[in-house]
Protein backbone atom coordinates (compact mmCIF):
# COMPACT_ATOMS: atom_id res chain seq x y z
CA UNK A 1 0.00 0.00 0.00
CA UNK A 2 0.99 3.61 -0.47
CA UNK A 3 0.51 6.37 2.07
CA UNK A 4 -0.06 10.01 1.25
CA UNK A 5 1.28 11.89 4.26
CA UNK A 6 1.23 15.55 5.22
CA UNK A 7 4.11 16.92 7.28
CA UNK A 8 3.47 20.25 8.98
CA UNK A 9 5.97 22.22 11.03
CA UNK A 10 4.29 23.30 14.26
CA UNK A 11 3.88 26.79 15.70
CA UNK A 12 4.68 28.83 12.60
CA UNK A 13 2.43 31.00 10.45
CA UNK A 14 2.17 30.81 7.53
CA UNK A 15 2.30 27.04 7.73
CA UNK A 16 5.38 25.23 6.42
CA UNK A 17 4.24 21.89 5.02
CA UNK A 18 4.89 19.07 2.57
CA UNK A 19 2.81 16.22 1.19
CA UNK A 20 4.73 13.07 0.41
CA UNK A 21 3.94 9.66 -0.98
CA UNK A 22 5.70 6.61 0.48
CA UNK A 23 5.07 2.88 0.75
CA UNK A 24 3.43 1.86 4.01
CA UNK A 25 5.96 -0.92 4.58
CA UNK A 26 8.91 1.47 4.46
CA UNK A 27 10.78 1.86 7.72
CA UNK A 28 10.67 4.84 10.04
CA UNK A 29 14.25 5.57 9.05
CA UNK A 30 13.05 5.86 5.44
CA UNK A 31 10.29 8.23 6.54
CA UNK A 32 12.86 10.30 8.42
CA UNK A 33 15.03 10.51 5.28
CA UNK A 34 12.10 11.58 3.11
CA UNK A 35 10.95 14.19 5.64
CA UNK A 36 14.50 15.58 5.79
CA UNK A 37 14.84 15.85 2.03
CA UNK A 38 11.31 17.01 1.22
CA UNK A 39 11.35 19.69 3.94
CA UNK A 40 14.86 20.86 3.10
CA UNK A 41 16.57 19.98 6.37
CA UNK A 42 20.20 18.81 6.21
CA UNK A 43 20.10 15.84 8.63
CA UNK A 44 22.61 17.59 10.90
CA UNK A 45 20.87 16.76 14.19
CA UNK A 46 19.16 13.97 16.10
CA UNK A 47 15.47 13.19 15.64
CA UNK A 48 12.72 10.95 16.94
CA UNK A 49 9.11 10.03 16.28
CA UNK A 50 6.55 10.05 19.10
CA UNK A 51 3.25 8.22 19.36
CA UNK A 52 1.31 7.67 22.59
CA UNK A 53 4.34 8.70 24.68
CA UNK A 54 6.52 6.06 22.98
CA UNK A 55 9.65 7.38 21.30
CA UNK A 56 11.12 5.83 18.14
CA UNK A 57 14.72 6.77 17.40
CA UNK A 58 18.11 5.46 16.46
CA UNK A 59 19.84 4.13 19.57
CA UNK A 60 22.48 6.53 20.86
CA UNK A 61 24.91 6.34 23.73
CA UNK A 62 22.98 6.86 26.95
CA UNK A 63 19.55 6.32 25.40
CA UNK A 64 19.03 3.28 27.63
CA UNK A 65 19.09 5.67 30.63
CA UNK A 66 16.23 7.84 29.40
CA UNK A 67 13.09 8.19 31.51
CA UNK A 68 10.82 7.23 28.65
CA UNK A 69 10.51 4.15 26.48
CA UNK A 70 12.53 4.31 23.26
CA UNK A 71 12.20 1.79 20.44
CA UNK A 72 14.86 1.42 17.76
CA UNK A 73 13.30 3.01 14.67
CA UNK A 74 15.32 0.70 12.42
CA UNK A 75 13.02 -2.14 13.54
CA UNK A 76 9.72 -0.35 12.87
CA UNK A 77 7.71 0.09 9.67
CA UNK A 78 5.61 3.19 9.12
CA UNK A 79 2.47 1.04 9.12
CA UNK A 80 3.39 -0.27 12.60
CA UNK A 81 2.67 3.11 14.18
CA UNK A 82 0.36 4.85 11.73
CA UNK A 83 -2.25 2.89 9.81
CA UNK A 84 -5.56 4.80 9.75
CA UNK A 85 -6.62 7.80 7.72
CA UNK A 86 -6.17 11.05 9.70
CA UNK A 87 -3.94 9.32 12.27
CA UNK A 88 -1.06 11.53 13.45
CA UNK A 89 2.37 11.18 15.02
CA UNK A 90 5.02 13.70 16.01
CA UNK A 91 8.41 13.97 14.34
CA UNK A 92 10.91 16.11 16.23
CA UNK A 93 14.15 17.22 14.63
CA UNK A 94 17.07 19.04 16.29
CA UNK A 95 16.38 18.78 20.00
CA UNK A 96 18.17 22.10 20.63
CA UNK A 97 15.95 24.06 18.23
CA UNK A 98 13.01 21.71 18.85
CA UNK A 99 11.43 21.56 15.40
CA UNK A 100 8.22 19.59 15.92
CA UNK A 101 6.27 18.32 12.93
CA UNK A 102 2.83 16.74 12.77
CA UNK A 103 2.90 13.73 10.45
CA UNK A 104 -0.67 12.97 9.32
CA UNK A 105 -1.83 10.07 7.18
CA UNK A 106 -4.11 11.63 4.55
CA UNK A 107 -4.82 8.71 2.22
CA UNK A 108 -4.14 5.01 1.83
CA UNK A 109 -4.12 3.45 -1.61
CA UNK A 110 -3.60 -0.10 -2.83
CA UNK A 111 -0.94 0.86 -5.35
CA UNK A 112 2.74 0.35 -4.64
CA UNK A 113 5.26 2.95 -5.74
CA UNK A 114 8.90 2.34 -6.58
CA UNK A 115 10.25 5.42 -4.81
CA UNK A 116 8.91 8.04 -2.38
CA UNK A 117 8.23 11.51 -3.70
CA UNK A 118 7.08 14.96 -2.65
CA UNK A 119 3.71 15.87 -4.15
CA UNK A 120 3.20 19.40 -2.85
CA UNK A 121 4.17 21.84 -0.16
CA UNK A 122 4.24 25.39 1.03
CA UNK A 123 6.90 27.81 2.25
CA UNK A 124 10.63 27.45 2.76
CA UNK A 125 12.15 25.30 5.47
CA UNK A 126 13.76 27.42 8.22
CA UNK A 127 17.55 27.56 8.10
CA UNK A 128 19.37 25.03 10.30
CA UNK A 129 20.50 26.27 13.72
CA UNK A 130 18.47 29.49 13.62
CA UNK A 131 17.13 29.00 17.15
CA UNK A 132 13.84 27.19 16.70
CA UNK A 133 10.53 29.01 16.33
CA UNK A 134 11.54 32.17 18.26
CA UNK A 135 14.88 32.38 16.43
CA UNK A 136 13.20 31.91 13.06
CA UNK A 137 10.60 34.57 13.84
CA UNK A 138 13.43 36.95 14.81
CA UNK A 139 15.30 36.08 11.60
CA UNK A 140 12.20 36.90 9.52
CA UNK A 141 11.74 40.20 11.34
CA UNK A 142 15.38 41.20 10.83
CA UNK A 143 15.56 40.33 7.10
CA UNK A 144 12.29 42.12 6.39
CA UNK A 145 13.88 45.45 7.39
CA UNK A 146 17.12 46.44 5.60
CA UNK A 147 17.41 49.30 8.13
CA UNK A 148 17.61 46.85 11.04
CA UNK A 149 21.09 46.99 12.63
CA UNK A 150 21.32 43.17 12.45
CA UNK A 151 20.26 42.96 8.78
CA UNK A 152 23.71 42.71 7.16
CA UNK A 153 24.97 40.18 9.72
CA UNK A 154 21.86 38.04 9.27
CA UNK A 155 22.10 38.10 5.47
CA UNK A 156 25.78 37.13 5.75
CA UNK A 157 24.92 34.30 8.19
CA UNK A 158 22.25 33.08 5.74
CA UNK A 159 24.78 33.13 2.92
CA UNK A 160 22.60 35.50 0.90
CA UNK A 161 18.95 36.23 0.41
CA UNK A 162 16.30 34.02 1.97
CA UNK A 163 12.72 33.91 0.66
CA UNK A 164 10.44 32.44 3.38
CA UNK A 165 7.54 31.87 0.98
CA UNK A 166 9.64 29.90 -1.51
CA UNK A 167 8.76 26.29 -2.21
CA UNK A 168 9.34 24.39 -5.42
CA UNK A 169 8.16 20.79 -5.67
CA UNK A 170 10.75 19.99 -8.36
CA UNK A 171 13.57 21.16 -6.09
CA UNK A 172 12.13 19.10 -3.22
CA UNK A 173 12.01 16.04 -5.45
CA UNK A 174 15.63 16.56 -6.54
CA UNK A 175 16.56 16.30 -2.86
CA UNK A 176 14.27 13.25 -2.41
CA UNK A 177 15.86 11.71 -5.52
CA UNK A 178 19.26 12.04 -3.88
CA UNK A 179 17.91 9.79 -1.13
CA UNK A 180 16.44 7.40 -3.71
CA UNK A 181 19.69 7.11 -5.64
CA UNK A 182 21.60 6.14 -2.52
CA UNK A 183 19.02 3.45 -1.66
CA UNK A 184 21.11 2.40 1.34
CA UNK A 185 20.11 4.50 4.35
CA UNK A 186 23.43 3.95 6.06
CA UNK A 187 25.02 5.64 3.06
CA UNK A 188 22.30 8.31 3.05
CA UNK A 189 22.81 9.16 6.70
CA UNK A 190 26.57 9.39 6.28
CA UNK A 191 26.31 11.79 3.33
CA UNK A 192 24.58 14.64 5.15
Amino acid sequence: MTYKIKISLLDLEPEIWRIIEINSDAGLLDLHAVIQTAMGWTNSHLHHFIKNNVFYALPTEGSEDLEYETIDEETVKISDIISKKNEKIIYEYDFGDGWEHIVELLEISEKKIKFPKCLDGGNACPPEDCGGVPGYENLLEVISDPENEEYEDMIEWLGGEFEPSHFNVDEANKRVKKYRELCDLSLYLNNF
